[in-house]
């Protein structure tokens, strides 16, 4: 039986009917059409499927979409903002961090909340923030280099603008 499921998803609201057992990934794929979440093990193995929910990275293929309702969810079509990618996605475009793609928006999103935590990580902190997503290209060094780039990017540009300096903006 169906019921009434209210989430809000970047920014949006969204109510429609589900049945109780469909995951996040499914209702955000099938119902919503935000594709850049990937069904890869379907068990919670690999990231792919890798959301923010209320700024923290969760595994939407084994997450209820009921149990979510009342919070923010974040998928990689929301990171980019007025239609610009963010810093953190275009350092992977730099870097060479994208082979497939496949992993990449769960690299992201695992990214972007270890940098709203820890503006200036260190490389163990990325490689244990991105520990739960699984990578069968790059073989990682591309992806932790371009995470600590936009790191460094993203501090040097708030710097510059503390300092009144349009140099960084």
């Amino acid at each position: 039986m169906k019921q009434v499921l209210r989430l809000t998803v970047n920014g949006e609201d969204y109510e429609l009917l589900s049945a109780p057992n469909r995951t996040l990934l499914d209702v955000l794929r099938d119902d919503l059409g935000l594709t850049g979440s990937k069904k890869g093990c379907d068990s919670g193995e690999c990231g792919a499927c890798t959301v923010l929910l209320d700024g923290l990275p969760i595994l939407a293929c084994i997450t209820l979409a009921f149990e979510v309702e009342g919070k923010r969810i974040d998928t990689i079509e929301g990171i980019a903002r007025g239609g610009r990618i963010s810093p953190l996605q275009k350092a992977f475009i730099e870097h060479g961090a994208i082979q497939c793609g496949f992993c990449t928006p769960g690299m992201v999103l695992s990214a972007s909340a270890l940098l709203r935590s820890s503006p200036a990580p260190t490389v163990e902190d990325i490689k244990r923030s991105i520990s739960g997503n699984l990578c069968r290209c790059t073989g990682y060094l591309k992806i932790v280099e371009a995470i600590h780039s936009a790191a460094q990017e993203t501090s040097r540009k708030s710097a510059a603008t503390q300092t009144g300096n349009s140099e960084g903006s």
